[in-house]
């Protein structure tokens, strides 16, 4: 966030409101001055549920990884929009975050199916299910 925050201030610090009502960033503007602000490109703020918890490992780490992805994305696309280097440099280093991200969640991921039964993969919750749980029968 420290890093986003930076870029927008660099961004923002000298527009004059001419220029921040040229932009359409006046609506913006008027809220949170040129404050950070976490919202969707569409303008929904960010909210508890961008967060997915289920006290499942598995389910959670595939949960983690999807996220990074879609953060790892998120920087491609500005990254094809912006024409500004000392923009786009930061952002590559952020989208290379994401991408290390999703690698340990990955390595994780193995560490926890490596000491399951393989045939217990979905069939419980390994934080609080044991193998032969009466959590499949009907």
């Amino acid at each position: 966030m420290e890093m986003v925050c930076s870029i927008i201030y660099q961004l923002t610090k000298n527009l004059t409101p001419d220029e921040i009502k040229a932009s359409g960033f006046d609506a913006y503007y008027v809220d949170h001055t040129t404050g950070l602000w976490p919202q969707a490109a569409g303008g929904i703020p960010q909210n508890a549920c961008e967060y997915q918890s289920k006290g499942d490992p598995i389910t959670d780490l595939f949960e983690d990884m999807a996220a990074e992805q879609k953060a790892r994305s998120t920087y491609e696309n500005l990254l094809r929009l912006v024409k500004d280097q000392e923009v786009a440099d930061p952002l590559r280093f952020l989208r290379q975050r994401e991408i290390i991200h999703f690698q340990r969640f990955g390595e994780g991921l193995r560490i926890v199916q490596d000491n399951l039964n393989s045939k217990n993969f979905y069939a419980f919750n390994p934080a609080f299910d044991k193998p032969g749980c009466n959590c499949n029968k009907n």
